[in-house]
């Protein structure tokens, strides 16, 4: 949506406290208009149907239709408003990534977390959906947080999980590598190794050397990682298919 104009809040909560705390906050914040309230998602669907609704800010846990429900049902939607799911629970985080949620914010809500939540909103309502960078749900000292897809290098192979690269630091998920290099093989993730997937926007140089092929990754760090003879043909091929089509008409 415009930058200018101000977002058109549905707040789903069923503990009275925590939606008029929700709400309270979100009302302080410029890019905020209109907002409506429901302490049920039954009736949160009815105001979905009669209002123009540009975010919806969700409790998870909540009796009868749960938040994760609502989401599902507005998934079938045709333009489904953006979710910022807003819990004190932690363990629905994937399924939350699942749904594509925009943002995961846990209770007690602080105003800058929120105030993030709202950017995240406004900026992912700002691009068509193929160029929305994806958030992925990590957790790290019982925190979970969500890091943008493009942030990440590589990814590297730990059994049934995967450890996420970045600039920041690396991260554990419970997600195979081979789910990973299917679901984000659009988004220019290529396998290089048995056990490793690395982002073609983050080779900054490729090497070689007496056959034995090497990519350097961007970042303050150097990173260099190893090409299996496998893969090498593949990776050069996509690589020079990237650099012609950028200069291409």
């Amino acid at each position: 949506m415009s930058p200018s104009a101000a977002l058109r809040v549905l707040v789903v909560d069923d503990e009275r406290p925590a939606l008029d705390e929700l709400a309270y906050l979100l009302g302080r914040d410029p890019r905020i208009g209109e907002i409506h309230t429901s302490q049920s998602a039954t009736d949160g669907l009815r105001i979905l149907q009669e209002h123009e609704i540009d975010a919806l800010f969700l409790d998870i846990q909540m009796p009868g239709l749960s938040g994760l429900e609502l989401a599902q049902v507005l998934a079938r939607f045709r333009t489904p408003p953006p979710i910022v799911f807003v819990t004190a629970h932690e363990g629905h985080a994937v399924d939350a990534f699942d749904l594509r949620a925009v943002d995961y914010v846990l209770k007690p809500v602080r105003a800058d977390r929120l105030a993030e939540a709202v950017r995240r909103v406004v900026e992912g309502g700002e691009r068509p959906a193929s160029e929305q960078d994806l958030q992925v749900p990590v957790e790290r000292a019982g925190v979970t947080r969500f890091l943008n897809r493009s942030e990440i290098s590589h990814v590297e192979a730990h059994g049934d999980y995967a450890r996420l690269h970045t600039a920041a630091g690396a991260h554990l998920v419970r997600t195979p590598l081979s789910t990973l290099e299917e679901e984000w093989a659009e988004a220019g993730f290529v396998r290089i190794h048995r056990s490793l997937l690395v982002s073609l926007a983050h080779i900054r140089e490729v090497r070689m050397d007496a056959g034995r092929c090497t990519v350097l990754l961007t970042g303050p760090d150097d990173v260099e990682l190893a090409v299996s003879r496998r893969h090498t043909r593949e990776l050069r091929n996509l690589l020079l298919g990237r650099a012609s089509g950028a200069e291409g008409p």
